[in-house]
């Protein structure tokens, strides 16, 4: 299939493919017309990516952790490599630890708009009770 085709089927446009590309995450086939070939393979491995972003991993840390999860109906689900579920749980750590400083920083806005006097919130940098 081609560009067109991947970008309707993925719901992803024909400009973030040619940047998955560009980045190493997809490596369709070219025709001798120069037109890239997409596969069923790469319709998954679109959505992997997706989902990857989806969860905060940047470009470079999908391409370490693509090549390692099993196609959909394949193997077991989950990653099987000792390496990649290490990787994961670190970016797991890193986006429970955003988490943490979201809703902190949730918490503070929260602290002000329910304050009588909201400067001292804001100099103090954190609800009261935290």
């Amino acid at each position: 299939m081609r560009i067109g085709e991947l970008a309707r089927r993925t719901g992803v446009t024909p400009r973030a493919l040619r940047y998955y590309e560009e980045q190493g995450l997809l490596t369709p086939e070219r025709r001798p017309s120069g037109y890239r070939e997409y596969g069923e393979r790469d319709v998954d491995a679109v959505h992997g990516i997706r989902t990857l972003l989806a969860a905060g991993l940047n470009s470079a840390a999908i391409a370490e952790i693509l090549p390692g999860l099993p196609s959909p109906g394949h193997r077991r689900p989950g990653p099987t490599c000792p390496e990649l579920r290490a990787g994961l749980a670190v970016e797991r750590a890193r986006i429970t630890r955003r988490i943490d400083e979201l809703a902190a920083a949730r918490d503070v806005l929260d602290a002000i708009m329910g304050a009588e006097a909201p400067s001292e919130v804001i100099r103090a940098g954190r609800p009261s009770g935290r």
